[in-house]
C-alpha cells in the first residue's frame, strides 16, 4: 500500500510539471541576414530585468540565419545586441517572431506588438530621412546660387515641421501603447539619448496623460522621479547636491532604434 501511494505522488507531480509547462508562453525567434559583418557572430537577447541589463538568449548566426527559444515569465521588451552592441528592438511575446536584417532595412514581425513597434519605427524612420535630406538640399541651393539667408529660413521651417510631427508620432504612440510593453518601451529609447533624466515638453505631456500602468513601471518611475529632482537641483529649489546626476535606476541601454553593423 505503501510503495502504491509513493507512486501516486510521483505521478501526481509530473501532471502538476507538465500542467504547469503547458500553460507558459513561449517564444520563438527566426532570423535571417545578409549583414556581412553579422555572419559568424553571436547575438544577444538582453533586457531590462530587476533594474539590470541582462542576458535572456544567445545564438550564433550561421550561413546567415539565427534562432532563439524559450519560455516567458511575462511579455517584454528586449534589444537584439552582438557583443556590447545593440542592434535592434524586440518584443518577447508568445508566438513566432521573424527578424530580417539587410544593409537597406531591419524588422521584427509575426506578432502583434512586434508588427506594431515596426509600423511605427517605419514611420519615424522617414522622418529622420526627411530631416536629413534638408543638408543635401542646403547644399545644393547653395550650388544653384539662392542666398544663404533664405535657405536658412526656408528649410529651418521645414526642420522645424518636421520635429513637430516626429515628436507627435513618439508620444501618441507612447499614449496609445501606455498598458503594454510598447509604451515603457519606446519612453525607455527616446530617453536614453539624454546624458541624465531631464523633463522636457514632450515628457511631461506624456507623464500629464500617464495611466497609472505607465507611470507604475519600474524605469518610468526611477526616470521621471531623478529627472523632477535634477529640475529641482538646476531651478536652486533643492538644498540637496547642486549638479544632475548622470544616472537613473534600473539604467536603460542607450540605443538607436536601429543600428545594424555595417559590412
Amino acid at each position: 500500500m505503501q510503495s502504491i501511494m509513493s507512486m501516486n505522488k510521483i505521478l501526481y507531480s509530473f501532471v502538476v510539471v507538465a500542467v504547469l509547462t503547458s500553460c507558459a508562453s513561449s517564444y520563438r525567434v527566426e532570423g535571417s541576414t545578409s549583414v556581412s559583418a553579422l555572419d559568424g557572430s553571436k547575438l544577444y537577447l538582453k533586457a531590462l530585468k530587476s533594474g539590470e541589463v541582462k542576458n535572456i538568449d544567445s545564438c550564433d548566426v550561421v550561413h546567415g540565419e539565427f534562432h532563439f527559444a524559450g519560455l516567458l515569465d511575462t511579455v517584454r521588451m528586449a534589444n537584439l545586441f552582438m557583443d556590447d552592441e545593440s542592434i535592434m528592438p524586440v518584443v518577447l511575446e508568445e508566438g513566432d517572431i521573424v527578424i530580417k536584417i539587410d544593409n537597406a532595412s531591419q524588422s521584427v514581425g509575426g506578432t502583434p506588438l512586434n508588427d506594431s513597434l515596426y509600423h511605427f519605427i517605419d514611420r519615424h524612420n522617414q522622418l529622420s530621412n526627411r530631416m536629413n535630406e534638408l543638408s543635401h538640399r542646403q547644399s545644393q541651393m547653395l550650388l544653384d546660387g539662392i542666398d544663404e539667408a533664405t535657405i536658412d529660413r526656408q528649410l529651418s521651417i521645414e526642420a522645424a515641421q518636421i520635429a513637430q510631427e516626429e515628436d507627435s508620432l513618439v508620444t501618441h504612440f507612447i499614449i496609445d501603447n501606455f498598458d503594454n510593453v510598447l509604451g515603457p518601451g519606446v519612453f525607455m529609447i527616446i530617453t536614453s539619448q539624454y546624458r541624465f533624466p531631464v523633463l522636457t515638453p514632450q515628457i511631461e505631456d506624456i507623464m500629464s496623460k500617464a495611466t497609472q500602468h505607465f507611470k507604475s513601471d519600474p524605469y518610468v518611475r526611477e526616470y521621471y522621479q531623478a529627472a523632477q529632482e535634477n529640475e529641482q537641483r538646476m531651478n536652486g529649489l533643492s538644498e540637496t547636491a547642486p549638479a544632475p546626476t548622470d544616472t537613473v535606476a534600473p539604467q536603460a541601454p542607450a540605443a538607436p532604434l536601429v543600428n545594424v553593423p555595417k559590412p
